[in-house]
């Protein structure tokens, strides 16, 4: 698996928040038209996203309809994982240092966290 540009991400969020079949018409109602592009857009970007092995699609009449090959979990667990490895060597301390540092993460959040530690311990 390969990183997604970040008009192919968006791309397949709108594929993962709706039920399959997803056609180029739903995509460009919830994204392309926010954007601005082209009905022609969508179908090349959802094209490339046929190469990468992201979707793959079925032809009904006139009407090409897409389904996702990759789930949203295992796509955001490999984007995570490759995060993780390249900016923190691995490190979940360090990751939670750096957003700790820099104010993102609330009291809250880690009173949440001390929590999902304790019960991966027992």
């Amino acid at each position: 698996m390969k990183k997604l540009p970040d008009a192919e991400f968006d791309i397949m969020k709108v594929v993962w928040a709706n039920d399959p079949p997803v056609t180029t018409q739903i995509v460009m109602q919830q994204l392309g038209n926010e954007r601005g592009w082209k009905a022609q857009t969508v179908i090349s970007l959802m094209l490339r996203l046929m190469e990468r092995g992201f979707i793959r699609t079925e032809k009904k009449g006139r009407e090409r309809t897409y389904f996702p090959l990759i789930s949203k979990e295992d796509y955001l667990k490999f984007e995570t994982g490759d995060f993780m490895e390249r900016f923190h060597a691995n490190s979940f301390f360090s990751l939670v240092a750096t957003l700790y540092a820099g104010n993102k993460v609330k009291d809250s959040d880690l009173d949440q966290l001390e929590k999902w530690l304790k019960e991966k311990r027992e």
